[in-house]
């Protein structure tokens, strides 16, 4: 008989759950969730490992938000908006845009929910420009005996319950600081050398940049640089693109957004793919590790000297840099920060060797793991590179004192008293 067990969007995990509740409203969230002995929830099914899944050898609900209504409330007076817990950011980006609102950032895929994104720390491009869950202003939580709990911005915890990794309860709204409309315009680069890097130059040069690099020689194969209009953008070290690019070779560009410096919406050009196609190659694996940004250079040269182990598996790397946070879990939390991001073939028993030797590579530049992607590194080193795992594990333990939402995979990295 062939599994029908509900997969994750990459294909590599089959969940343990026979199948995915959809309620239709709020209450009967509540309800599944009071009468449910292990809950997890799914968000859009665009992470790589275990984090959303129940585990096998407990009786547990695995939830989608995705049939609740979608619930975009904007307070033009407050500059905020409330989501759902199931909303996307192509749906939500539609909402402000029309009326004249903007978020500060967004990551480069459009397809990706709202909660699920925060919850795991993902994060968008710039040097100014902080993860995701640094916009979250407040955030509503239902707990294990179905009621609901509110923890906004300046109350004891809220730090911890942003990027929760779903461990304290069902996000069933999040409140977002938003801004006026701007607009983007976005230049692509190519072949820019490793050999006498201004790391830093590059990528304070505009709002947003991000580099791509194949592994195939020393340098990077692209460059995607996105300002602010009306700025202008100023990237002396490469020659501009003459045709529109994919970051991921083979794949069509018409997938992705507009380039050549045409301005347009932010939500339009922040991400590098276009909500209404398949964003990235679809068939593939991600890890991403994020580690101090003064470590850049020397991250890139102990990548560099493995490059021949790690081609042969890789469609593409995109390095990208984050503001310093506050969120407890967040990767970026308490400093600056470079990413380096890896799609990989989607072929785990190939892929998992080179992932541990970048794991390997990266160990002394202290590189934590996004949570939501392939990583290898023992549960306890990655604890260990987050001075307030502790208070998290508090935090979880007031909110989720049954553990009702806590499993295998997130209580190895936060284990409990």
């Amino acid at each position: 008989m062939p599994d029908t067990r509900p997969m994750n969007w990459a294909r590599n995990i089959t969940f343990s759950a026979a199948a995915v509740h959809r309620p239709a409203t709020p209450d009967a969230l509540r309800d599944l969730v009071a009468r449910s002995a292990h809950v997890r929830v799914l968000g859009s099914g665009h992470s790589f490992n275990r984090i959303a899944d129940v585990d096998e050898n407990r009786a547990g609900a695995l939830i989608s938000l995705g049939g609740l209504p979608a619930g975009i409330d904007i307070d033009r007076a407050a500059r905020t908006v409330r989501v759902g817990g199931g909303v996307r950011y192509a749906e939500l980006a539609a909402q402000l845009h029309a009326h004249g609102l903007a978020l500060p950032n967004m990551a480069s895929l459009p397809h990706i929910s709202v909660a699920g994104s925060v919850a795991t720390g993902t994060h968008g491009s710039g040097n100014g420009n902080k993860s995701l869950a640094e916009a979250v202003r407040a955030v509503e939580i239902v707990t294990g005996n179905g009621e609901t709990v509110t923890l906004a911005r300046g109350d004891d915890g809220f730090e911890g319950a942003v990027v929760s990794l779903g461990a304290l309860g069902v996000v069933l709204s999040l409140t977002l600081d938003v801004e006026p409309d701007y607009e983007v315009s976005q230049h692509v680069f190519r072949e820019l050398p490793f050999q006498g890097l201004d790391f830093e130059a590059v990528t304070s040069s505009a709002y947003s940049v991000s580099l791509f690099t194949k592994w195939r020689g020393p340098h990077f194969d692209q460059v995607w640089v996105k300002q602010r209009r009306p700025l202008p953008v100023d990237f002396p070290w490469a020659e501009p693109a003459a045709e529109k690019q994919h970051p991921v070779p083979g794949m069509p560009a018409v997938n992705c957004t507009e380039q050549f410096g045409v301005p347009g919406p932010w939500h339009e050009r922040l991400p590098h793919f276009r909500a209404e196609f398949t964003p990235s190659s679809g068939d593939e694996l991600q890890s991403e590790y994020l580690l101090p940004r003064e470590h850049a250079l020397a991250a890139l040269a102990a990548l560099d000297g493995v490059r021949d182990r790690i081609a042969p598996v890789l469609q593409v790397c995109e390095v990208r840099t984050v503001a310093a946070d506050a969120q407890w879990l967040s990767p970026a939390y308490g400093r600056d920060t470079v990413a380096f991001h890896f799609t990989w073939v989607a072929d785990t028993a190939r892929v998992l060797p080179v992932v541990s030797l970048v794991e390997d590579r990266l160990r002394d530049v202290d590189a934590r793991p996004h949570w939501g992607k392939v990583f290898t590194a023992e549960p306890a080193r990655v604890a260990a590179r987050y001075p307030r795992a502790a208070d998290f594990r508090a935090l979880a333990e007031r909110l989720d004192p049954d553990g009702k939402f806590t499993n295998t995979f997130v209580s190895h990295l936060v284990p409990r008293s």
